[in-house]
């Protein structure tokens, strides 16, 4: 990790470039933010071409509110109130639709937007988890008028995409290439383990336990060896072998 000193020179760099390049660069638009759950009072101090850049508590990145205390609850918030706008909307649009375009609605409209990149920010908290699941009740109740359709539920889907995203790290996939070089396999195998276990590794705080790839790491090891007796395989291939899993176990 480079050290303040080292960032500095960075930015001096990029302002430096950017001139003998004749770029513009807003300085206004950057923020600095500092990622750790430390008491930390100094401020950062970053200019870019003279400019103070703005210290934030959070930023956006590819449309993934990331949080300087390593914290998921401003991407749920900002998930949830973006649900909510679009499944209002549909509502307004659908109200003589039938069961079967109001649910096709939801699904095309509205559910993407709750499983946005849900692979990294699924929440662990009880009281974020039902905040999602109230957004797809209000769903259900206005397409089929009763709360609990035959539809599969919130958690239960970002658990299979965690489940995917790991396989593709685990596989060696070109952008997951950094997670999957520091998986590795346990000292030792049971009788009931499949060969392809991963090591699980000990945390000290409850969000290093329930990150992405320490919480998936446990599913992982608990799938049964037919889904993972044929690698590689396509990721398609293995999300549709998890989930027949999953129906059988239901």
């Amino acid at each position: 990790m480079q050290t303040w000193k080292n960032c500095r020179r960075t930015l001096t760099g990029w302002g430096e470039w950017a001139v003998e390049n004749e770029m513009k660069i807003y300085p206004s638009k950057i923020k600095a933010i500092r990622f750790t759950r430390a008491r930390v009072k100094d401020p950062l101090n970053h200019s870019l071409m003279g400019t103070l850049i703005p210290e934030a508590s959070s930023c956006k990145y590819l449309g993934i509110i990331l949080g300087s205390d390593l914290s998921w609850a401003d991407q749920v918030n900002y998930t949830v109130k973006k649900a909510w706008k679009a499944l209002h909307f549909t509502v307004r649009i659908q109200k003589m639709g039938n069961s079967n375009t109001k649910s096709l609605a939801y699904m095309s409209l509205v559910r993407p937007i709750l499983e946005y990149g849900a692979a990294c920010w699924d929440p662990y908290r009880e009281g974020q988890i039902s905040v999602l699941d109230r957004v797809q009740k209000k769903a259900a109740k206005f397409a089929h008028h009763k709360n609990s359709p035959n539809w599969e539920t919130l958690a239960s889907r970002r658990k299979l995409s965690r489940k995917c995203a790991l396989f593709k790290a685990y596989s060696g996939e070109r952008a997951w290439k950094a997670i999957g070089d520091r998986l590795e396999r346990p000292h030792y195998l049971s009788r009931v383990d499949h060969g392809r276990k991963i090591r699980s590794r000990r945390q000290r705080t409850v969000i290093g336990k329930y990150s992405f790839v320490n919480r998936t790491i446990q599913n992982w090891n608990q799938l049964p060896a037919e889904v993972l007796g044929i690698l590689p395989c396509k990721p398609i291939t293995f999300k549709k072998r998890v989930r027949k899993v999953i129906i059988e176990l239901n």
